[in-house]
Formats: structure tokens, sequence, C-alpha cells
């Protein structure tokens, strides 16, 4: 009897050692799941970046190919402009403030 107990006692601390085995490695696979899901995101962030940049850069290079891209890059990046053309330059209207209504003691000093 004793020797059946001792049996079953060694085979349960077997069974809870493998079982605790068994855990730490689902809990290593599940953090690692974690951080390639992190990652993946991570990746889709940075391609979808990458496909606006490249939509960008790509509507860039299709108005260069115009003649009139050629003409507003060169006029943007060195400010030229065409034979008998004039600046014409917008100024906003001025604004006129009223006159600060006189404080008090200006205006008792107004009296004599």
């Amino acid at each position: 009897m004793r020797a059946k107990q001792l049996r079953q006692g060694i085979l349960l601390g077997v069974l809870v050692l493998v079982a605790l085995w068994l855990v730490s490695i689902i809990a290593g696979l599940v953090g690692k799941a974690q951080v390639a899901i992190s990652q993946a995101h991570d990746a889709q962030a940075q391609y979808r970046a990458l496909e606006s940049r490249r939509n960008t850069l790509q509507a860039n290079l299709d108005a260069l190919q115009t003649e009139r891209g050629q003409e507003a890059a060169i006029r943007t990046a060195f400010g030229v402009a065409r034979p008998g053309e004039e600046v014409i330059v917008v100024v906003p209207p001025a604004t006129t403030t009223p006159p600060a209504p006189p404080s008090w003691w200006q205006r008792l000093l107004g009296w004599f």
C-alpha cells in the first residue's frame, strides 16, 4: 500500500513537472507570436507609407514629363520669369485701429 502511494506520488510529481514545462513552452510561444504580430503591423505601416511616397514620386515624375510641369519646376526652383512678365504683389488693405479711449486720469487732467 505504501509503495503504491509512493509510485502515485512520484507519477503525480513527474506529471506536474511536465505540465509546468509545457506551460512555460506555451508562454514562450505566445510571447514570440505577439512579437511577430507587432512586427507584421509595423511592416504593414511601413509598406503603406512607402506606397504613399511612391505614388507621390510617380505623380511628380508624371508632372515633369510635360512641358508645363518642367516650366513650373524651373520657376519654383530658380525664381525665373519669361521675358515681358512682371511681378504682381498683392498687398492686403491697411487696417485702421480706432484710438483708445482716454483713461480716467487723462479725462480728469483734460478738465484742467
